[in-house]
């Protein structure tokens, strides 16, 4: 530790983060922050040219509500959102950002986003709600907006923010390290902003061995987010509500074009529809099962059930859904074999445009999409605000939407004051996507520099706090410093655990016991005590992890962040006495849903006792 000197920045807003919710921070709060003189600054472990979960790409923009065409309403948004989470959903929030995501939207196409549009000029879209896009460099568009906005004097890349500092109640700033240089960086803020992503390798993933590393979600996502806010003291959300997206087996690209836009069907290895066949199974879960369109969880559900009697593998109907299009031109020789070359241009750029992966399995297994079909698959779970799941921070809703109960003083504020999340870091408001972060990260933007105006808070910072908690971030490498040349493999040591044996264990412990890809989703009570006891132990082991270079010391809090989302994840569930995602997990103890338990599972973490509480908190019904 004696090499690492310290930097110290001290501003008004911190930005911690680089995905799309933290650029709409950035572009949002940089406006109003001009206008009063205050100063933003906004740090991120990567470079925010491909930080987040746009990083590779996107071939579709998730959410559009096209308020000015007329067709779509608040209502019906935020109906959608709150049928697909089975009920469990901030209705305050979730329009909040439905009435602004359009401007989100706009904004892309004008910093030059190709969006596709009709012979007329219309946008094409996927679904209702879903805009087709041309999006390899969709991430690098609206960072360009967030870098002309703040200003890359403003800008810290490569630093990993490891904590939140605070005084009291308050958080005041963020301690992390450069993964580049031995530097220690001590960020001073009157109010700080939370954008670190979800969580992906908690649960032990499909893909291993070689492809190891290879997820749905981007592997760098490691919890930050709820680590950050629950060791701030913040009450937190839905953290029962993982997400499993079904996916293209083992490169998990995305299927949403092809259900959406080419209208392919699923199918059972013996060839039966499971979305036709298992229907009476939804019956069992109403209301929700008769919601159209049908909770992502329950089609989750139905092919699940398929897989459990023995019909898989799963299959997605390719070469059938591209035979049914193109036959509208059969009478038409020419133009049938052009629209065949452009269905099939169409069905490699959806993935060319964000997991390029898929089309190199694809290439290398021999599949061509126009004449057999693929194999599709249930991924492992997934911690995230922004899409089909809703964990994250309990955070403000507006003034003018929310509930009492729901409104503290400034939008997207969490429990914790000074701290403010939005993306995958606020809980309860999914289904926002690429765009409906970046709007709901604008209205945190603009909150927070609203608090800071209106409140100008002081703060007392302790050196000493400071230096003892640069001493535990650091402590890893100390530890395999002192204790590597004691075995001839650095890897194996009585005295330090490495970060990636760590996390195998983590993965291990959730799958098997906390419902995941081995477990086929279920679980139970006692599964979920005997993950709590294990938890335990790894919390005790975490003491012991070893660091060799910067980049280990990254890898070393990345697997700690998971392993208190881990936790905050099994006692949710253990605590929400019911199975109300069939799809996401199964709970064989509590196996229906319970009317009594259509209510907000929350828990808070009290770092001064290291105490975790667990509560409950109404939903209130706006629309």
């Amino acid at each position: 530790m004696a090499n690492f000197e310290t930097g110290e920045i001290t501003t008004d807003f911190l930005i911690v983060g680089g995905g799309m919710s933290a650029c709409g921070v950035a572009v949002e709060a940089a406006y109003w922050a001009k206008k009063h003189n205050l100063k933003v600054t906004m740090v991120d472990k990567a470079a925010i040219d491909r930080s987040g979960a746009v990083a590779m790409g996107l071939s579709a923009i998730n959410q559009y509500v096209d308020l000015r065409a007329g067709k779509n309403t608040i209502k019906d948004y935020v109906d959608y959102v709150r049928n697909d989470l089975m009920g469990i959903t901030r209705e305050d929030l979730v329009a909040n950002i439905a009435r602004h995501v359009d401007s989100s939207v706009h904004l892309f196409e004008k910093w030059g986003l190709p969006i596709w549009t009709d012979d007329e000029g219309n946008y094409v879209h996927e679904g209702r709600w879903q805009l087709m896009i041309n999006g390899e460099s969709y991430k690098v568009l609206v960072a360009e907006a967030a870098k002309n906005a703040l200003g890359m004097d403003n800008i810290y890349e490569r630093i990993f923010i490891v904590e939140p500092l605070m005084d009291g109640d308050k958080c005041t700033g963020a301690l992390g390290f450069s993964v580049r240089e031995n530097k220690f960086y001590v960020f001073k803020a009157k109010a700080v902003y939370i954008g670190a992503g979800g969580a992906v390798h908690v649960f032990k993933p499909r893909s291993t061995g070689e492809g190891l590393g290879r997820a749905w979600y981007p592997p760098w996502n490691s919890g930050s987010s709820a680590y950050f806010t629950m060791k701030a003291g913040a009450e937190m959300t839905c953290q029962e509500v993982r997400f499993i997206p079904v996916r293209f087996k083992d490169a998990y690209g995305p299927v949403g074009a092809w259900f959406l836009l080419f209208k392919a069907r699923a199918i059972s290895a013996a060839g039966g529809e499971y979305m036709v066949e298992r229907r009476p199974e939804l019956e069992k879960w109403l209301p929700y099962g008769k919601c159209k369109p049908m909770p992502a969880n329950l089609r989750n559900w139905l092919g699940m059930l398929d897989t459990a009697d023995g019909l898989g593998p799963t299959y997605m109907k390719t070469e059938e859904a591209i035979q049914n299009i193109a036959n509208e031109y059969k009478d038409d020789p020419k133009g049938y074999k052009k629209k065949m070359k452009e269905l099939e241009a169409e069905a490699w750029e959806d993935f060319l445009d964000m997991t390029i992966s898929q089309a190199l399995l694809w290439a290398s297994t021999n599949v061509f999409p126009e004449e057999t079909p693929s194999e599709i698959a249930a991924a492992e779970p997934y911690f995230i605000g922004s899409h089909s799941g809703a964990s994250g921070a309990w955070v403000s809703g507006p003034k003018d939407l929310a509930p009492d109960d729901y409104f503290w003083g400034y939008p997207n504020m969490c429990t914790t004051k000074g701290l403010f999340a939005a993306g995958d870091a606020s809980g309860a408001s999914s289904h926002k996507f690429s765009s409906g972060s970046h709007a709901e990260g604008r209205i945190a933007g603009k909150g927070a520099i609203e608090y800071i105006v209106k409140e100008n808070p002081t703060h007392n910072y302790d050196a000493a706090a400071i230096e003892k908690m640069k001493e535990i971030i650091l402590k890893p490498l100390d530890i395999f410093e002192e204790h590597s040349q004691e075995t001839t493999d650095t890897n194996i040591n009585p005295n330090y655990i490495k970060p990636k044996m760590f996390m195998f264990r983590l993965q291990k412990l959730m799958d098997e016991y906390a419902g995941g890809v081995s477990a086929q989703f279920k679980t139970n009570k006692f599964q979920l005590e005997r993950a709590l006891e294990l938890l335990k132990f790894l919390r005790e082991d975490s003491e012991k992890l070893a660091a060799e270079d910067l980049h280990e010391l990254m890898r070393v809090w990345e697997n700690v962040h998971r392993m208190w989302i881990a936790e905050s994840h099994v006692r949710t569930i253990l605590f929400r006495d019911e199975t109300r995602w069939p799809g996401y997990y199964f709970r064989a103890d509590k196996p229906s849903l319970d009317p009594e338990w259509e209510k907000f599972a929350n828990l808070i973490y009290h770092p001064d006792t290291d105490e975790w509480e667990m509560l409950t908190r109404p939903i209130h019904k706006i629309f």
